[in-house]
């Protein structure tokens, strides 16, 4: 019934945004706290997405009451106009540039306190081209903006294409299902042993050769596990000296634990840190053969219950929770008869496990 009054047109402004209110926040958007949109609005120069007052005009109309449905027959009746959003922001954004900041706009707007999902869309809008007819400085504004909604776990980013301009889209930055991890286990060269010290507060420890697999300890950083963090972590836990020497132990570790059978890995891991050089410090490090399921039976004695993918290749850690699982996959993964044949069915198999 919403939908069918909204697509009909037999709401009024202000009800026609109270049914789009209940409609859009059953998608259950990204909380974006008052904080972050005032400190937006403060740091946006209210030139950029005013360059067109015709087009700015039209895009608020849709996210905003700017004036009241009776307001042209309220002017021939008093014979003056009457006050209204619309006229203010005329006057003082349009005609008067300087009269309001962009804060003043958001405040007179209601946009602090407007809803996440129509908040999200209203940003949107900003930097579409319905209202920029302007590669560049969508793209600026774009830059802007994400500088302060990424610390809401949201970013603006682009999903398509319109008319030959880009379109933008909001988009959570944080997948709902992953948590930071407690522990990785990685770089194995063996199965570990793996023994719960503390089963209430899941502390693990690695019996018999402790140095086959490496376990990283420490809390997951909110902006992703960079190459530096491993390194420092690699330094402190076996007090090397230099920088230089934790260095060179921690590549030439992490690039033992690749299999001698699978030249592919060892051939991604050397491009990764040749191609980046110096600047692989500051990008999200690239783990080498990280467990992801542990059983401490084998297939044989757990049977059907097993769980076969045990290990990923390689693991990046982005910012926001984020996860990236690189696999290298031999010829086994995706043919038959010993690999005479391809086999598409066993590749998405292999892939959805």
């Amino acid at each position: 019934m919403a939908q069918l009054l909204l697509a009909n047109g037999y709401a009024s402004t202000a009800q026609r945004l109270g049914i789009e209110d209940v409609l859009w926040a059953e998608a259950s958007p990204p909380e974006i706290p008052s904080r972050i949109r005032r400190e937006l609005a403060r740091s946006l120069d209210l030139a950029d997405p005013v360059r067109s007052e015709s087009r700015c005009m039209g895009m608020l109309s849709r996210f905003w009451v700017l004036a009241d449905e009776m307001s042209p027959l309220m002017d021939a009746f008093f014979g003056t106009p009457v006050p209204s959003l619309k006229r203010d922001i005329e006057k003082h954004v349009f005609r008067n540039p300087g009269d309001w900041s962009t804060e003043d706009l958001f405040e007179n707007l209601g946009a602090f306190e407007a809803g996440d999902a129509r908040f999200a869309r209203f940003l949107e809008a900003l930097v579409s081209a319905d209202v920029l007819l302007d590669e560049a400085a969508q793209r600026h504004l774009v830059t802007a903006i994400n500088a302060h909604v990424r610390s809401a776990a949201i970013e603006l980013r682009e999903t398509g294409a319109e008319g030959g301009y880009p379109r933008f889209g909001t988009v959570s930055t944080r997948l709902a299902r992953n948590r930071k991890p407690k522990n990785i286990i990685f770089a194995s060269l063996t199965k570990p042993d793996i023994r719960f010290q503390s089963a209430m507060d899941n502390d693990i420890e690695i019996v018999g050769n402790r140095d086959d697999s490496l376990v990283y300890d420490r809390p997951t950083p909110e902006d992703g596990l960079r190459r530096r963090d491993l390194q420092t972590w690699w330094q402190d836990k076996h007090e090397i000296p230099t920088e230089a020497d934790a260095n060179t132990s921690l590549y030439r570790r992490l690039r033992r634990s690749l299999p001698d059978n699978s030249p592919g890995q060892q051939n991604l891991f050397d491009c990764y840190h040749q191609i980046l050089g110096t600047k692989v410090y500051d990008h999200p490090v690239l783990l080498p053969e990280v467990w992801l399921h542990w059983d401490h039976h084998t297939v044989r004695e757990r049977g059907p219950q097993a769980l076969l993918r045990s290990r990923m290749d390689f693991l990046l850690l982005l910012p926001h929770g984020q996860r990236i699982v690189l696999e290298v996959d031999g010829s086994q993964h995706y043919t038959r008869d010993r690999d005479q044949r391809p086999d598409s069915a066993r590749y998405a198999a292999c892939v959805m496990s």
